[in-house]
């Protein structure tokens, strides 16, 4: 089907469409990185995920168009491949098989927002900011123990204030499990970490 996608650029916070747009396109990356975020009801600002190179969203417009669940911004210049709802069916009519990966990646999405929503509302800041910095730490493919987000930008990911957010990373530094600089923070053991992350689920 890449026959078929539009190639755009982005750059550097640029956002290639909004919550409650339109949505008729399914995208993927072909570089760079782009944030989803949302906004609740009373203006507050979560951010859901961040995708990179080679991920592909916007699947749910495929099956059922309608207004975007999420703002996509571009963390760094980027560049996505679209493909109008209307080519994805006609190529769908062709080849069936297709479908089936369709289908199976939305599946993956909805469990994963579902898994996120309950997070949310059920556990404590401490295991949601561990369990976030671990996925943000290995999201892109790649391991690493340094993730360049401010406090404020961590807090719009666990949906919770920037000193809340503060006291606790302050209290893990002490402890030694992290280390915070100028909008970076690295992890030094990861493996507490990791139990503070999952201990509520035990």
């Amino acid at each position: 089907m890449i026959e078929l996608a539009s190639e755009q650029a982005l750059t550097k916070g640029e956002i290639l469409f909004a919550q409650d747009d339109p949505g008729e396109t399914l995208f993927a990356i072909g570089s760079g990185s782009l944030e989803f975020s949302v906004l609740s009801s009373d203006g507050r600002r979560l951010i859901l995920d961040v995708m990179h190179e080679g991920a592909i969203f916007g699947e749910i417009a495929l099956f059922d168009p309608g207004p975007r669940t999420a703002t996509v911004t571009a963390t760094e210049n980027a560049t996505v491949w679209g493909i109008k709802n209307r080519d994805v069916l006609a190529a769908l009519n062709k080849r069936p098989e297709l479908g089936v990966d369709m289908i199976q990646l939305a599946g993956r999405r909805m469990r994963w927002m579902g898994q996120q929503l309950r997070d949310q509302v059920f556990l404590p800041l401490p295991a949601r900011l561990a369990q976030k910095i671990l996925y943000l730490s290995s999201n892109g493919g790649t391991q690493t123990h340094t993730i360049k987000l401010s406090q404020a930008e961590l807090a719009e990911f666990v949906g919770a204030t920037r000193e809340s957010v503060s006291k606790t990373l302050a209290v893990w530094k002490r402890n030694g499990v992290i280390d915070l600089g100028r909008g970076s923070l690295r992890i030094l053991e990861q493996e507490n970490l990791r139990k503070m992350a999952y201990s509520e689920l035990i």
